[in-house]
């Protein structure tokens, strides 16, 4: 089969190439892409080629497929995979496969799968782990979607909060309790605030930051203060560049008692620095972006994390129940 793909083989270097897939193996299954959405782990894996955790070494000789928010329509199936799926099917991919506890994944490792591909072989791996799900929608593009959706329900449920002397964590955002996204009117932030007023699990308060007047304008438009109280949520979208004392005006909205979870959605270390300290008492920081550069790093008040049981988390994807 003659496929058309984008290939990294190695840092800022991106080839559109045609050529010719290898024969179909029985633990194989032969796929046409339809569609796949930008990420900026695609832009990180551009830019970091072989230094990226889930890149390969010698990439320049075996370059990989890159694009992981795919779906699509299997065009054969390997006699293995025929009493689960068959042509014609739609699909989409949860790329995060944690296969065997590697970090390869669908459009960062492998050389015959990505979602930046006219036709690709999706490998067993992909299978073994229940990472190829059939979808049912009518969009392709809303197929595609589900990846970055999946990765902000994964950050809300690694989040984690405790009762100091309990040993219990009880797993994702506290309930009814309060919330500040950073840097939040970006594409996955208005999908955490999206999830925030109509997930599972609400905060009382829900404040969003950031500085770009386009996307807090939509942001705006997207969640008005008056819907947000019909969910039960008291939501505070704020230009930060226009407050003269920022972590003071977002502290007096807590009463001064601080966050008890604060998502951190770019990655710039006086973010990292400010969420930690407008964290309240047990509170989660949970920094949800990736950084491109392997050393980044920030401040953090280990005092706090001591008495005041501050803690943090990160996750890089989701997985199938999200």
């Amino acid at each position: 089969m003659r496929t058309y793909a984008v290939r990294l083989y190695g840092k800022k270097d991106l080839r559109l190439e045609a050529f010719d897939l290898p024969p179909l193996r029985e633990d194989e299954i032969l796929a046409h892409v339809i569609s796949d959405s930008l990420c900026m782990s695609s832009y990180k894996l551009a830019i970091q080629g072989e230094e990226h955790k889930r890149v390969p070494k010698g990439v320049r000789d075996n370059p990989v497929m890159i694009g992981h928010e795919l779906c699509g329509e299997i065009v054969e199936v390997g006699s293995r995979w025929k009493d689960r799926f068959s042509p014609g099917q739609k699909f989409v991919i949860q790329p995060a496969l944690n296969y065997k506890g590697s970090l390869a994944a669908p459009g960062y490792s492998y050389p015959y799968i990505g979602g930046d591909a006219t036709y690709i072989i999706i490998p067993k791996e992909v299978m073994e782990m229940d990472c190829l799900l059939p979808y049912t929608g009518d969009a392709y593009y809303f197929g595609s979607l589900t990846e970055p959706v999946s990765c902000i329900v994964g950050a809300f449920r690694a989040s984690y909060h405790f009762e100091q002397g309990s040993y219990d964590h009880k797993m994702g955002i506290k309930a009814d309790g309060s919330m500040l996204i950073l840097a939040g009117c970006g594409p996955m932030g208005l999908g955490a605030i999206d999830l925030a007023l109509h997930g599972p699990m609400k905060p009382k308060l829900l404040v969003v930051t950031d500085i770009d007047p386009a996307r807090l304008e939509r942001a705006y438009r997207l969640f008005p203060a008056e819907a947000a109280r019909e969910e039960g949520v008291e939501l505070h979208i704020l230009d930060s560049s226009k407050l003269s004392n920022v972590e003071q005006e977002l502290l007096q909205l807590t009463n001064n008692e601080g966050f008890d979870d604060v998502f951190v959605m770019a990655p710039v270390r006086d973010l990292v620095e400010q969420a930690d300290r407008l964290l309240g008492k047990g509170g989660c920081l949970n920094f949800f972006a990736g950084p491109t550069d392997p050393q980044f790093s920030a401040l953090v008040n280990f005092y706090e994390v001591h008495y005041s049981g501050h803690h943090l988390v990160g996750t890089s994807g989701g997985n199938t129940e999200d």
